[in-house]
């Protein structure tokens, strides 16, 4: 039986079907806003595993090109694997609704959204996360939601809620949030410096959406909703539980206040290795071992919390507002056009700017339609970051932190017209412990600096993190705000919330949260500490740079000019004749745009200012009384045709190639000589009359 639920918003009507299609999943909802459409399936496996203490789930947001009325470009017309894009949007689902899933559940779950229509007006991310927590919601898969998210804009002195793709191009602030009725579980977006008032201006807002929302998927589940499957809890116990928890917490507390992750990890290490020692008999029980180590961390998440909320003393002997000790260098790699690398405790990214032409722009071909970018910032966490062995591959978290940093860099990156390279960013994360994402932001404002990037201003990110305790009246009763986070604090903490900017406001933000939701207040002095922070860091980072450097020798140098836009074709030349010839002939890549824009890009500053005279050249008349360097391209009995511009050709008649007789025009000339010759004259027909002597006579008074 088809069941819907339908609300308006704005003049346009959100629509959540269920019925129709996709009945043999776990539930599946059709959902719809304007002409943009997502078909969200949820499945479970059909054996539960007893004992989890994770949840075993996937999101695969896919786009399909027909949604848009493409066909993939390239060679293979089929859909691949997944774009950048299309592993952003299922994070995005993924965040929030990963803490509201049951562990006990036991099962491999996997959420799969489709964007099959796109209106090229409403954007499909957030369409998506409803659509995909609908799904759960409906289904008979246990889950303690439902959520939903809101895209919220700041534009011109307002808030939009829901914005078309032409509103958020003008944005000041977009922030996208996610939760469920009780409060916020994920906030992400970007921003040109929007104060911390207009940021929480805007979660204020999503709050009235987010709740509706929530309800409207209530209604459908009222409707149609099936019977949740039943938990699998663990009956296992621990044998001899409390003698091993009260032998081993206080070496425990001990081992976890060490300084020094690796040092603390050998500690806690070396504790459960001499108390498993005297329990080898029971622990060679697979459950028992499980059930040993997870009263370990057990152990661990007390000890920490603890310390944090009754002394105000974190594992490495911080204060909670305390930041780590911090080092910034420049230029540390002798041949990359800019390198940085910036140390924050024991995280530590090494960036590295390199600077390109046009033609190395990120090309996207996707179903909003082709784009380019000539800001590009790839993150990269190789397993020794972290001490361990692994492969070197590029996943979900390489992706997802890559483009925290960009979008946090990208609003302070000048524009085309003032700096016309394409500029790619590398940050390679050399050591781990906390917020390795912002060690990239400030790195990479660095190495940009340093490569000579005239940024309008200096960036840089902290992580902050949280610490509650409560119950289900208060659950805030206690809670403490952690500046700079480490690995262990992200871990067993109850948020992580990414913030960069400049001194002047925020650029880019990313929270995680692993509990119901966070109030107003904590996310108002959240990002007053967030502030502090960033702006101790860039008290740092100024001291090592503080303005662009000149750009490296081995960078390509690229000249810009105008020219009249009905000179392009002349510019150009059938088939790209003559710009081809003026690129072979200088050693230059030349690109031009519709408007007139032309850009030179060379490998030396001789090679470019050559080209450049040349193309000026080409689009202005040739005056008479100018001398030419020209080419001799064909020998005729009367004289020979030089070409003094590309595709521009002039009569050199016999007589003025000297000021005695002549018998043969090649007594004097060869066919691809290069001579200099003095334009004459143009006569009515548009010819031109060229004079080898007078230039020879000329040059040589000179």
């Amino acid at each position: 039986m088809v069941e819907r639920v339908t609300k308006m918003i704005g003049d346009t009507e959100l629509i959540l079907e269920t019925g129709k299609i996709g009945k043999q999943a776990n539930g599946c909802v059709y959902a719809q806003f304007g002409g943009t459409a997502v078909i969200a399936t949820v499945c479970a496996s059909s054996e539960a595993k007893e004992g989890l203490d994770f949840v075993p789930v996937t999101v695969d947001y896919n786009e399909k090109f027909y949604a848009a009325g493409k066909i993939p470009g390239g060679f293979v017309k089929r859909e691949g694997r997944p774009k950048d894009k299309e592993i952003l949007v299922s994070r995005l689902i993924d965040r929030p609704m990963r803490p509201l899933f049951y562990p006990e559940f036991g099962r491999e779950l996997q959420i799969v959204p489709t964007c099959v229509s796109v209106d090229g007006v409403n954007p499909p991310d957030i369409l998506a996360v409803i659509a995909a927590s609908a799904a759960v919601t409906i289904s008979d898969i246990p889950f303690q939601g439902p959520v939903a998210g809101v895209r919220v804009i700041y534009s011109n002195g307002e808030y939009i809620l829901n914005p078309t793709y032409s509103q958020i191009e003008k944005a000041e602030l977009e922030i996208v949030v996610a939760g469920t009725k009780d409060g916020f579980t994920m906030v992400e977006g970007g921003a040109d410096e929007a104060t911390e008032e207009i940021m929480l201006g805007a979660l204020e807002k999503a709050q009235g959406f987010i709740r509706d929302m929530c309800i409207l998927q209530e209604e459908l589940k009222a409707k149609c909703g099936k019977e949740k499957l039943p938990l699998v809890p663990s009956t296992a116990v621990l044998n001899n539980k409390e003698a091993i928890e009260a032998e081993a917490k206080p070496l425990m507390l001990e081992a976890c206040f060490q300084k020094g992750k690796q040092t603390r990890g050998n500690a806690v290490h070396d504790v459960k290795a001499k108390i498993a020692e005297k329990y080898a008999e029971q622990l060679e029980d697979e459950t028992q071992k499980k059930l040993f180590d997870a009263l370990f961390d057990d152990i661990q998440y007390r000890l920490l919390r603890q310390s944090i909320l009754e002394k105000g003393v974190r594992i490495d002997g911080r204060g909670t507002e305390e930041i780590r000790p911090i080092t910034c260098e420049i230029n540390v790699l002798p041949r990359p056009h800019g390198s940085a690398l910036f140390t924050r405790g024991e995280t530590q990214s090494l960036a590295v700017t390199t600077l390109g032409t046009a033609m190395d722009e990120q090309v996207y071909d996707d179903i909003e339609g082709d784009r380019s970018e000539n800001f590009i910032l790839h993150y990269n966490f190789p397993p020794y970051s972290v001490g361990e062995v692994g492969k070197l591959t590029t996943g979900r978290r390489e992706i997802g932190h890559g483009n925290l940093a960009r979008r946090s860099l990208a609003p302070m990156i000048p524009s085309r017209e003032e700096f016309p390279y394409t500029i790619r960013v590398v940050s390679e994360i050399m050591e781990s412990n906390g917020s390795s994402s912002q060690a990239s932001t400030c790195g990479g404002c660095l190495s940009l600096l340093a490569a000579g990037v005239p940024m309008k201003k200096m960036v840089a990110g902290i992580a902050m993190g949280l610490i509650t305790e409560g119950d289900e009246q208060n659950p805030y009763k206690k809670y403490a705000i952690l500046s700079d986070i480490l690995g262990e604090e992200d871990h067993l903490g109850d948020m992580d919330f990414k913030v960069a900017g400049t001194r002047d406001g925020i650029t880019g933000f990313q929270m995680d949260i692993k509990i119901a939701g966070v109030s107003m207040d904590i996310m108002r002095k959240a990002l007053a500490q967030a502030k502090a922070g960033r702006n101790h860091i860039l008290d740092i980072m100024e001291k090592c740079i503080n303005k662009p450097q000149e750009i490296s020798a081995f960078a390509p140098k690229i000249d810009t000019l105008k020219i009249p836009v009905d000179k392009i074709g002349a510019l150009i030349g059938p088939g790209g004749k003559n710009v081809k010839a003026l690129c072979a002939q200088y050693g230059v890549t030349i690109n031009t745009e519709d408007d007139g824009t032309v850009t030179i890009y060379g490998k030396t500053g001789s090679s470019t200012d050559a080209a450049k005279k040349a193309v000026k050249a080409i689009c202005e008349n040739p005056e008479p009384g100018t001398i030419y360097n020209g080419t001799v391209k064909r020998i005729m009995d009367f004289g020979a045709f030089v070409e003094i511009l590309p595709g521009k050709e002039g009569l050199c008649h016999i007589s003025k190639l000297s000021r005695q007789r002549v018998e043969k025009v090649t007594d004097v000339l060869k066919e691809g000589q290069v001579i200099p010759v003095k334009l004459l004259d143009v006569d009515k027909v548009g010819h031109l009359n060229l004079s080898y002597i007078d230039a020879l006579e000329e040059q040589a008074k000179k």
